[in-house]
């Protein structure tokens, strides 16, 4: 197609992807690349989205793209500031600007998210928090998204008011495939009974944590334990310590996990096991609904006297 009303863009690390949406606000178009934030350079990030995005501009009018995720980071393209929480998800003035070539192509950059104490940050996340908050705008709660780093986030009044991180998911890669766990927990498989069992020792004394990971090779050498019931243990034992230390955040809260059906589910398998039943919602799509909310937003900044 060509001639989009506007182009919605999600720019990782690792990947690229686009959305060409038309003036009823339906998706028309939509592409992706492997033209990640890592492997661009200075001079690269307008050619990278070009080579996507170019043939739905249309000659002679200028086409708003917004732009989520880390082509904001210090590394990417521009860097667009953390806003400070407490604040909403996405506001347009704190939208960043990076100067293009192409006079079809005005693009804005949304920021991420910062707190300053305890320090954390967030980068692509809130996009998914304003999506979810898109279609519950009422929301008050946690929403937790598990991940490579989690964030757990309390909401209220359409704003982030703290949030905390957690590295659970890398550390879980590493243990699994570069120390020595890496020759007793399997790439797959999986026991929900081990899983619980780990998630109740790590609840119940985190502090052991260290000890119990290398209990997993141990056991292995000793008991011949099944690398797929090491790797539910392994999991449990990471999340618990993580569900440990989050206590604050979903005691008694409502409770919304957004991520990949499998992740997702362990968590909130993990929280029932606690006695805490939370809801679970898709990923898909809530990116894609964070940024049409952030478009509405900068139009409606430029509709206002």
């Amino acid at each position: 197609m060509s001639g989009a009303a506007w182009i919605a863009v999600d720019w990782g690390t690792s990947n690229l992807r686009a959305w060409a949406i038309d003036a009823e606000g339906r998706v028309a178009a939509e592409g992706a690349s492997d033209d990640g934030m890592a492997r661009l350079g200075p001079g690269d990030f307008e050619p990278a989205l070009l080579r996507l995005v170019g043939p739905w501009l249309a000659e002679g009018r200028v086409t708003d793209a917004l732009a989520c995720g880390m082509v904001g980071a210090r590394q990417g393209w521009i860097e667009a500031p953390y806003a400070t929480v407490p604040c909403p998800p996405l506001h347009p003035e704190s939208f960043v600007r990076p100067a293009v070539a192409d006079p079809r192509l005005r693009l804005h950059i949304l920021p991420g998210l910062c707190q300053r104490t305890p320090p954390d940050v967030m980068r692509g996340e809130e996009t998914q928090i304003a999506g979810f908050l898109a279609g519950e705008p009422d929301f008050d709660g946690v929403l937790c998204l598990p991940g490579t780093h989690s964030k757990w986030a309390h909401v209220s009044a359409g704003e982030v008011v703290s949030f905390t991180s957690f590295m659970t998911g890398e550390i879980f890669a590493l243990l699994g495939r570069a120390s020595v766990l890496r020759h007793s927990v399997a790439d797959t498989g999986w026991s929900e009974a081990d899983f619980l069992e780990a998630v109740d020792e790590t609840l119940a004394r985190p502090e052991r944590l260290a000890a119990r990971l290398f209990g997993l090779r141990a056991e292995s050498l000793l008991a011949d334990l099944a690398p797929e019931r090491a790797r539910a243990r392994l999991s449990g034992l990471l999340i618990g310590a993580e569900l440990a230390a989050t206590r604050p955040y979903w005691l008694g809260r409502d409770v919304v996990l957004i991520g990949a059906a499998g992740l997702a589910g362990a968590y909130r398998a993990a929280l029932a096991h606690c006695g805490l039943v939370a809801r679970q919602v898709a990923v898909a799509g809530l990116t894609l609904a964070g940024l049409a909310a952030a478009h509405s937003a900068l139009v409606s900044t430029r509709s206002t006297p």
